[in-house]
């Protein structure tokens, strides 16, 4: 019978407020057996940019990385906020190792092509982008990974890399070696049927009503990419998603947490 494992995203808007995210890693580290934290940078990297004379250049909602905004990206996100992180983990009883992807080897991307638009250096990633050997390495020996949206390409290029996606990749390759869940952790309950009633919560979605749900309008926007790349998931081993709010995580144990994805 295989180990259960959580693999946790948290939203920037979690990482922006220190309550919430105080509050938000005292309920991850209460979350029983083995798991992984993947994180992105909420709005510091942007502010830190602003400061330094670079500008934030987004494209329907996606971050251009140059050369200078991999600079400040790899600062934020592997620097400040992941041992920020992982300092708390620690004050918490939590064995927490911050990581990017060149550490271990453990995420390795391919920088994406120039189509319409060149995203600069941003990592995009594959079936076989994860260590799966060295994450379960660090799970074995009772640490608790915490990943940063920073990969690299094998060749000394460090690349930006979306986190839903690593989240998504990381579930994905250790359900070869674990019963997975994948948990999408932001300021949403999950997915409302009306986005402005707390109490219109989908609790539970099957891969044949997403097409009935986008076509009512109840799925919607960037809520679309995220349930179909989480179906992807489940369709590759991962045995169930979750889309919920981060101050509820403590609901995940019993059968209350967000919206539920299933087959």
């Amino acid at each position: 019978m295989k180990k259960i494992l959580n693999v946790i995203k948290i939203g920037g808007n979690v990482i922006d407020n220190s309550e919430k995210l105080h509050q938000f890693l005292l309920d991850f580290t209460a979350v029983p057996g083995d798991k992984v934290l993947i994180h992105g940078g909420g709005k510091i990297a942007t502010e830190l940019g602003t400061s330094l004379g670079v500008e934030a250049k987004m494209v329907e909602g996606r971050r251009i990385t140059d050369i200078e905004t991999l600079r400040i990206v790899t600062m934020v996100y592997a620097g400040l906020i992941n041992k920020n992180m992982v300092a708390q983990l620690q004050a918490k009883g939590c064995n927490a190792i911050g990581l990017t992807g060149a550490d271990g080897n453990i995420i390795k991307a391919v920088k994406r092509p120039v189509k319409d638009i060149d995203y600069g250096y941003v990592g995009d990633l594959d079936a076989a982008s994860v260590s799966v050997e060295t994450l379960n390495s660090l799970l074995t020996a009772g640490l608790v990974p915490v990943i940063c949206a920073i990969t690299h390409d094998g060749q000394s290029q460090l690349l930006n890399t979306n986190a839903d996606t690593i989240a998504s990749a990381v579930a994905v390759a250790m359900a070869e070696k674990y019963d997975t869940s994948l948990i999408y952790c932001f300021e949403k309950r999950g997915v409302m049927r009306d986005v402005e009633d707390d109490s219109s919560l989908v609790t539970e979605i099957r891969m044949d009503e997403f097409d009935e749900l986008k076509a009512e309008g109840v799925v919607s926007g960037g809520m679309i990419p995220k349930l179909h790349n989480a179906f992807e998931a489940i369709k590759s081993g991962v045995s169930a998603v979750y889309i919920g709010k981060a101050d509820e995580l403590p609901q995940i144990n019993g059968s209350s947490f967000g919206t539920r994805l299933i087959k």
